[in-house]
């Protein structure tokens, strides 16, 4: 894992005099296998941030929720996950298509605890796992590179005060977001989701707050 570290991370370590303690954190905690503890910790998460670059190597994030254990270890070097219903901008898909790498950052912040999940993503359209999840639209597998827990010290705690409605379920279809009976979109809905109109118009404002 030579190449962990690059010329930029190296000059502030350099600065700050933290290259022998990047160097030996490198070798503590860094990982290229799924451990049994690292599994556990990963299938017991509901969400967690993905980012995902474009092909000009522009990077954009985005937050990703479920029923726990929406992620899933495949195997030592592997995880996969459904991408559900969204705004239909497909961001985090299409950058995927184009450019393989991508990051995870989960965070329990019950245990104020955090893992770094580093590789390499690949969707297919039919995948085999994508009956696995009820509503899932599209199944993303990550190959791991690396992976490495971090401190936890900034880490805020907090408590789950209840699982979003909108989470897909399999006994029941999710309800649809309330942006999409908006006038404001009627017209450019896709046909799964043309009934659902209705008189508001200002978009932003319905998207800025609680469903």
């Amino acid at each position: 894992m030579t190449d962990f570290y690059h010329e930029g991370s190296r000059r502030f370590q350099d600065r700050f005099e933290t290259r022998a303690l990047a160097d030996r954190l490198r070798e503590a905690i860094v990982d290229t296998q799924i451990s049994p503890e690292d599994r556990e910790f990963i299938e017991a998460q509901n969400m967690f941030f993905l980012a995902t670059v474009d092909e000009a190597g522009r990077p954009n994030c985005s937050y990703k929720g479920g029923a726990t254990g929406f992620v899933r270890v495949l195997d030592e070097t592997t995880i996969a996950f459904p991408l559900y219903d969204g705004s239909g901008m497909y961001l985090s898909a299409g950058n995927v298509s184009i450019i393989p790498h991508v990051s995870l950052l989960f965070v329990d912040f019950q245990r104020q605890a955090r893992l770094r999940f580093n590789g390499d993503a690949y969707i297919e359209v039919d995948d085999v796992l994508r009956g696995e999840w009820p509503e899932a639209e599209l199944v993303v597998r990550v190959t791991l590179r690396e992976m490495f827990p971090n401190c936890p010290r900034y880490i805020h705690k907090m408590t789950l005060v209840e699982e979003s409605a909108f989470v897909p379920k399999a006994e029941r279809k999710a309800p649809a977001p309330a942006w999409k009976h908006l006038a404001a979109v009627a017209d450019v809905l896709p046909p799964r989701d043309a009934h659902l109109t209705g008189d508001e118009t200002d978009l932003a404002a319905v998207l800025n707050r609680t469903e």
